[in-house]
């Protein structure tokens, strides 16, 4: 086989052959673009609070005010670090109830005027109602939208508005510690900024497109028809908005014929949890999102990132605070460059599976390796080259937990449940997701130092490995798929093929005559 058949038959060419098949005012939709590029922008409270509270502790006059005796100790700052947490979780949980009632974008409009500071432990679970909300709608508004051909691509900007927000909070830090005198004023000009931000989200919030698919399920057909359009950039008698109006109108009739639950319940909530986990394709989605989103957690992702102050201590890597800062902006500058790779070259262009293995494996072999340097470090055995390495392999961690772990929770979380209970899903898979990040957010310094520091970065190494078994066995590839047509694939075997990425794409065959017959050349 030619280097040309190879390249042909790629990850990358079957990408490029199905976005050029795609009609081109679908891809470059100016509509499209900026309501997902608006839903993905509710990421930025998220990062922004936990950027700037991993940092902020580090300021003379938050420490001061607060009565914080060390930024540097992980035991000193994690009820100010891992609080929002819970609100994050109660948030998730209250977007249910607004969702499908609301629709997606209005619940982005009620979620995004929650934001207090006025004491610092109750803000923080204040504050935390109205990320974890806008956690759950963001992503799922993007799926709901998106063509196939491009929805992992604009699901992922989720997670590089994430790592935006996490690097402007950082750098917003570290710029008042170098321009501000120690003052009260220091904090407050880092939790007042993306006050700012909200304002501006509220306002273009009324240009938004609502989700097609919500509206169909509101009786609203006509106004799904219309948003369609809108959407797709097409006339209303294209073949494509024909097609994809009869899918998403026939699965949701479906979807309702085959329940076996009352749909004029008034109890909405235990009808969507009893037909979440009796019926075997829903419950299978159940464990993969809870699953897939308690990784992140045990795996140490972001235990790095609310804590990295502090470990860079315990690696004997720290200096002084501007120092700590700097380092700090540098690891949020470099997720922010890894999602944009990730989003641009991994998550459609080699699918879901293959960027989860590629990740996974960065994570875990540069967490052994902090695991290792650590030991030696405390035996005093480690060397000034080997202490470089182990800060490369912080920035090595960044890039695997940003290609794997990171990003794919939150496209798998908006786009494997079905239209009818999506809601519910996605607001079920975010809530335990913030109770995940508190309960290791909270436990990271008990379990430092209860396994002598090294031995919680072999904990994290040990779920990698358990992550990469799981995704192996249990992750099936649904890269190019409608989100529709991912029902199909949840219906069959919880254990995936071998290796089913390489039927992830329909095939096309290319018939040529010859003298020898029929020559058939698949792409």
């Amino acid at each position: 086989m030619g280097l040309k058949a190879l390249l042909s038959r790629s990850a990358i060419a079957t990408y490029g052959r199905n976005i050029k098949s795609a009609p081109r005012e679908v891809i470059l939709n100016p509509s499209l673009l900026i309501s997902a590029l608006m839903y993905a922008s509710t990421a930025i409270p998220l990062t922004w609070d936990q950027g700037s509270a991993s940092t902020i502790t580090s300021l003379t006059g938050f420490q001061s005010h607060f009565g914080v005796s060390s930024g540097s100790d992980p035991s000193a700052v994690k009820n100010i670090v891992s609080l929002v947490y819970i609100g994050d979780a109660i948030g998730a949980a209250l977007s249910y109830f607004i969702n499908d009632r609301v629709g997606r974008f209005r619940m982005d409009y009620r979620a995004a005027g929650r934001r207090s500071k006025s004491h610092v432990s109750a803000a923080r679970i204040i504050s935390g109602l109205g990320i974890g909300a806008l956690g759950v709608t963001g992503p799922m508004s993007i799926v709901e939208i998106a063509p196939k051909e491009i929805r992992g691509l604009l699901t992922s900007w989720y997670s590089v508005s994430m790592m935006i927000a996490l690097l402007l909070s950082t750098f917003c830090v570290y710029g008042v510690e170098l321009h501000i005198a120690p003052s009260n004023l220091q904090y407050q000009v880092v939790w007042f900024s993306p006050c700012v931000f909200m304002f501006l989200w509220v306002v273009a919030s009324f240009f938004l497109c609502e989700s097609p698919r919500w509206l169909v399920m509101s009786d609203r057909s006509e106004n799904a028809l219309e948003t369609l359009v809108r959407l797709r950039g097409l006339q209303v008698d294209h073949p494509r908005i024909n097609e994809e109006i009869h899918d998403i109108t026939e699965s949701i009739n479906l979807e309702n014929e085959v329940s076996e639950f009352d749909h004029a319940s008034s109890f909405k909530i235990v009808r969507d949890f009893k037909e979440t986990f009796t019926v075997p394709a829903n419950l299978r989605r159940a464990q993969q999102a809870l699953i897939l989103y308690a990784f992140p957690q045990v795996s140490g992702g972001n235990s790095m990132t609310n804590y990295f102050i502090p470990i860079l201590g315990i690696l004997g890597l720290s200096g002084d605070s501007s120092r700590n800062l700097f380092l700090n902006g540098m690891y949020a500058l470099s997720k922010l460059f890894f999602a944009l790779f990730t989003s641009f070259f991994f998550i459609d262009v080699l699918g879901r599976r293959k960027s989860l293995f590629t990740g996974i494996t960065m994570q875990m072999i540069s967490i052994l390796y902090l695991a290792v340097y650590l030991k030696f470090q405390q035996e005093g055995r480690a060397s000034h080259a080997a202490g470089e390495a182990a800060l490369a392999s912080i920035f090595t961690f960044a890039f695997g937990y940003t290609t794997g772990l990171l990003t794919l929770p939150y496209v798998f979380g908006g786009e494997l449940w079905p239209n009818r209970i999506r809601s519910f899903g996605a607001a079920l898979s975010s809530t335990f997701h913030w109770l995940f990040h508190y309960a290791m957010t909270y436990g990271l310094p008990s379990l430092l130092a209860r396994t002598n520091n090294w031995g919680a970065f072999i904990f994290f190494a040990a779920w990698c490995l358990v992550a990469l078994l799981y995704v192996y066995l249990l992750v099936p590839e649904i890269a190019g798929y409608s989100v529709e047509e991912i029902d199909r694939i949840f219906s069959g075997p919880w254990v995936v093929n071998r290796m089913p990425w390489r039927k992830s794409q329909p095939s096309v065959l290319e018939g040529q005559d010859s003298d020898d017959g029929l020559k058939l050349t698949e792409y």
